[in-house]
């Protein structure tokens, strides 16, 4: 194939609109405009990787941009095998499948980190994976249904919205496992796995912390769709306030979330984008100085009025959720004060090495302070913001909550 034609058929790639078909892991593979597609390999584009190891967050290393993964995808069409450097594990039988939810692979927050943990599981374990991405809720049936016919062993879907698909699907297919982030069920699945995250722990310091560093003595947060997954977050970061102004005897407001109430600022949705960066403008006129969206990609809009506002000479920042946004959302990594994290890469990749060694159990996974499944990521560029002192504080309250004597509650924490 030659150059041009090449770099032709990579521009259509970033566009999302090539057909291209070939035979690889002995599957067919094909790729169009479409709310459904197939991803053998688990290629997307710019992916980025954030791993936390012993309570730190470092920064992995970034994928190619669209024009090489279509390069690579093209090659492979042409017959050229791309240079994989270091030879890795051995290609097993073994198929690990995951599904998004309507956010999809690139949402630089859960589905992001879920689906690279399933790249690492490719990656360190040898397995084949397989990837579906959603477009809409309507996709999720569909999609697992895919992910079945496809052979996977275990297929992760992502997501609290993906929970009765993922039922459904379970109970139909009872020779399969699935497993499902952020999501348990009230009647456990024989063939089901839970991962799910007590975030309020997490939130908790996080609060703490945005109090502390508040110039204006008002903090905001608000959610995307009034779930216990997003909820949960909100609950922690007020008590994390609350108790920073008993502790200081200062009186930090919570703009956006009443805890006792569970009424607050929602935008309906995990996608509109703007009406995420109009919240947010209300909760800056409201005084707020320190912004921590609950939304998925909706996120990025309470970025984007970050910035204008700091750009107007306002002094604000930002803490993001679910990964560090200092790595995986760096266009906002100068407001970015702390993140709020949920370890979902390392969890998805263990969930996956234990079926494939059969040790498959429906137990629900609970990740919280103690077993480094949440916590808070370095305050990076703006560690200043954050005084010595209450540095020290934070790291005596993550002491008391992973012993048990400080015990935060969220109505949406996970059973453990």
């Amino acid at each position: 194939m030659g150059i041009k034609a090449l770099r032709r058929s990579a521009a259509n790639f970033s566009e999302n609109r090539i057909s291209a078909s070939g035979i690889r892991n002995g599957h067919s593979l094909t790729i169009r405009r479409s709310a459904t597609h197939f991803l053998p390999g688990g290629k997307l584009k710019n992916p980025l990787r954030a791993t936390l190891k012993r309570g730190s967050i470092k920064r992995g290393s970034m994928a190619g941009i669209a024009t090489a993964g279509a390069a690579a995808l093209l090659l492979s069409g042409c017959g050229q095998a791309p240079n994989s450097g270091s030879a890795g594990p051995t290609k097993s039988d073994y198929i690990g499948c995951i599904v998004s939810d309507s956010g999809g692979f690139d949402d630089q927050s859960f589905n992001q980190s879920s689906f690279e943990g399933m790249q690492k599981a490719e990656k360190d374990l040898g397995i084949t994976m397989k990837s579906a991405e959603s477009k809409a809720n309507s996709d999720f049936e569909t999609n697992l249904n895919g992910m079945v016919s496809a052979g996977c062993n275990l297929t992760v879907t992502v997501g609290f919205l993906l929970g009765d698909a993922t039922k459904a699907a379970a109970q139909k297919n009872t020779d399969k496992h699935f497993a499902i982030i952020d999501f348990s069920y009230q009647d456990p699945i024989a063939n089901v796995k839970p991962v799910v995250y007590d975030t309020a722990q997490a939130a908790y310091l996080a609060g703490y912390a945005a109090a502390s560093a508040s110039k204006t003595g008002k903090v905001g947060t608000f959610g995307g769709i009034k779930l216990p997954t997003v909820t949960i977050f909100m609950d922690g970061f007020y008590d994390g306030v609350q108790a920073y102004n008993k502790a200081k005897g200062k009186s930090v407001q919570v703009i956006g979330w009443d805890k006792a109430t569970q009424d607050g600022s929602f935008t309906g949705d995990f996608e509109k984008q703007d009406t995420g960066k109009q919240i947010t403008k209300n909760l800056l006129d409201q005084g707020a100085d320190i912004v921590m969206p609950v939304a998925g990609p909706v996120g990025k809009g309470a970025g984007a009025a970050l910035k204008e506002a700091k750009a107007a000479g306002k002094d604000v920042k930002l803490i993001w959720v679910d990964s560090d946004g200092y790595l995986t959302a760096p266009e906002y990594k100068d407001l970015m004060l702390t993140s709020v994290v949920k370890q979902m890469d390392e969890a998805v990749e263990t969930v996956v090495k234990d079926d494939k060694e059969g040790k498959f159990s429906n137990e629900a996974y609970v990740g919280t302070l103690a077993n480094k499944g949440v916590a808070i990521a370095p305050f990076h560029d703006l560690d200043s913001a954050v005084p010595a002192e209450t540095k020290s504080e934070l790291d005596a309250l993550k002491a008391d909550i992973v012993s048990g004597k400080l015990v935060v509650e969220s109505a949406a924490s996970p059973k453990k």
